[in-house]
């Protein structure tokens, strides 16, 4: 099935989070969600859509996957869980790299291996570990990737 990436637009709010919240759930069930789903579905309609950093990968009409890109800082990448190993992370990945020539930045949580993997296959390093500084009170890595 063909997956195309696009810029967000403010009427994909609702499945920007929808991807989000399962992809998060799936992904992190031990992660205490610092927000609720109504919380999110809000913030994603209206903060994070209105800025215009956020682009989607659409297959047969619906959004399955949500990348955030915020100028060096990869923000955001969250696959639905039955779209996870069909190549669109990778696809983001050069779309972000594409963007952001000079280089970038980005967070996961450190019990997120699959992440820590894939992130590290597409060249960027850890840079720095802390112990939960953040809204869920986990622990996480700051991965950068310079060309």
């Amino acid at each position: 099935m063909s997956v195309t990436l696009r810029a967000a637009t403010a009427g994909d709010g609702a499945a920007v989070a929808e991807v989000y919240l399962r992809s998060y759930d799936a992904a992190l069930p031990t992660v205490r969600r610092a927000h609720t789903d109504d919380e999110v579905r809000d913030f994603i309609r209206d903060v994070v859509l209105p800025r215009g950093t956020t682009w989607v990968a659409e297959a047969a009409g619906s959004v399955v996957g949500m990348m955030v890109l915020d100028g060096e800082r990869l923000d955001q990448l969250y696959l639905a869980p039955a779209w996870r190993g069909h190549g669109i992370g990778d696809r983001f990945v050069a779309l972000a790299k594409e963007r952001g020539p000079d280089g970038l930045t980005l967070w996961t949580f450190q019990v997120n291996a699959p992440a820590r993997r894939f992130y590290e296959r597409h060249g960027f390093t850890a840079a720095r570990w802390t112990d939960g500084d953040n809204e869920e009170g986990e622990p996480d890595v700051r991965y950068d990737w310079r060309p």
